[in-house]
């Protein structure tokens, strides 16, 4: 899979990117991804997340992640039709300042909270949502089955 990262922070350290890839590889090899793959990953601020959050999902907070993804559909959306498309699964945006706050609210590492949002993330990005009390239970034990199979605990 071929992981963009985009750090307009510039304050995410190069050692967690390459946890995060790796941590990415093992997800969407869990998941059945294709190696062909496409994902970015953006790390910005709280202001930009929340412009963000305002301007795609109606709510003026910052929020942690927010995923687009490409591969849905909706009514009224035309089917690209074609062959050696690749697959493009969409954009990953986490804000630094919350994942900053968040870890030391949950009294974690770094390393982790930027593990758990990179993959809720992700799942997103693969349909995985949490609309409701089910959907919600599903999508979280998928994320703490990879996070502790990867080694990243809490």
């Amino acid at each position: 899979m071929y992981i963009d990262f985009h750090d307009s922070t510039n304050s995410v350290p190069t050692d967690y990117i390459d946890l995060l890839q790796r941590l990415l590889l093992f997800s969407a090899n869990k998941e059945g991804i294709s190696a062909e793959a496409e994902i970015s990953i953006n790390f910005v601020d709280n202001n930009e997340i929340q412009e963000l959050n305002r301007n795609y999902r109606q709510q003026d907070t910052p929020t942690d992640v927010i995923s687009f993804a490409l591969q849905e559909t909706v009514e009224g959306e035309l089917e690209i039709i074609g062959e050696n498309i690749p697959l493009v699964l969409g954009d990953v945006v986490i804000s630094v300042d919350k994942a900053n706050e968040q870890a030391m609210e949950y009294n974690h590492s770094m390393e982790r909270e930027l593990g758990f949002l990179t993959v809720h993330g992700f799942l997103h990005l693969l349909g995985y949502d949490h609309q409701d009390e089910e959907e919600e239970m599903s999508m979280f034990q998928k994320q703490e089955e990879i996070l502790e199979e990867f080694g990243i605990e809490r």
